[in-house]
């Protein structure tokens, strides 16, 4: 497989509150790098872009500068994939709040071309525009930017960069009436998250995966780690109950193992100060091998320790 370039965009200023900006750079202290070379992967940083210096003193920003901090930013992260890719790489960035998702998947489009399909694991369906909003919290609006609607710097930056049928949730169990109106509007599959109990993790993601490559060139997987129970992911700020289970599901990830179409991956939302024992942490790890190596899911953590 090409080289894996970790790209960390380290911004919190699409959020209710910034935690989610430590993120990467924690994970970068932290060894993951280190951690998937161990486990085969060529993985390096190539990049960790952060929010504005003079902007960071000033915690208390409301839209539309806040607004404006995220599309920079996500503008800077659209580069930062496009090149990633241009010089034969596999992106995989690591937020940061999931506003990211903007630039993350304008750059895919940029750097590959064609028609791109999304899986998109997560409790909530960030699919609100200005009108639909109840918190102005630009991390509430990227699918639906991304879909060609909502705020008109952030359909500048990506707008249209997907189609409806190209689109599949999974694990939803969190949404106002406006968003999911938008995307029921809209035809875009959402397996919430009794369905996927229902069903099972393995199905959902097979009925994904045909989704996303169907008409289209390429795929990519966004994750937001809220999308997960909080007892396995504790390190979040939007902490939803009745979640994905990590095991399960990085074994069900295998589907996607190194399939020919998958372009990019994205994993979003981590807060290391509400970390347990690296718990959300060593998940993120473990996302990424079970996409990128076809590796289960380690209970072993301190066997990661020792790498």
């Amino acid at each position: 497989m090409a080289e894996i370039a970790l790209i960390g965009a380290a911004s919190g200023w699409g959020a209710g509150f910034r935690h989610t900006e430590e993120g990467p750079p924690a994970l970068q202290q932290l060894g993951l790098a280190d951690w998937l070379r161990a486990r085969g992967i060529d993985a390096r940083w190539r990049a960790m872009l952060r929010s504005e210096k003079r902007w960071r003193q000033h915690p208390h920003l409301r839209p539309p500068e806040t607004f404006a901090l995220v599309a920079r930013h996500g503008a800077a992260l659209a580069d930062a994939v496009a090149r990633a890719i241009a010089a034969g790489r596999f992106p995989v960035v690591l937020g940061g709040d999931h506003a990211i998702v903007m630039g993350s998947w304008a750059g895919v489009a940029r750097g590959r071309g064609g028609t791109l399909g999304l899986i998109w694991l997560d409790a909530h369906l960030d699919a609100h525009t200005l009108e639909t909003t109840p918190s102005m919290n630009a991390h509430g609006m990227g699918a639906a930017a991304l879909l060609g609607h909502g705020y008109g710097p952030f359909l500048d930056l990506c707008g249209g960069v997907l189609r409806p049928e190209h689109v599949c949730y999974i694990g939803v169990r969190s949404y106002e009436r406006g968003e999911m109106a938008l995307l029921r509007q809209l035809g875009v599959r959402i397996i919430e998250m009794e369905e996927v109990k229902r069903r099972g993790i393995d199905a959902a993601l097979a009925e994904g995966l045909a989704i996303v490559t169907s008409g289209t060139d390429g795929f990519g997987l966004t994750i937001d780690l809220d999308g997960f129970d909080p007892q396995d992911a504790p390190g979040i700020g939007l902490k939803e109950p009745d979640g994905l289970r990590a095991a399960p599901t990085c074994a069900a990830l295998s589907l996607l193992a190194q399939h020919e179409k998958l372009r990019a991956l994205e994993i979003v939302e981590y807060i290391p100060e509400f970390d347990r024992d690296r718990r959300t942490a060593h998940l993120v790890r473990d996302l990424i091998l079970a996409v990128l190596a076809h590796e289960p899911a380690f209970a072993d953590t301190a066997a990661w320790e020792r790498c």
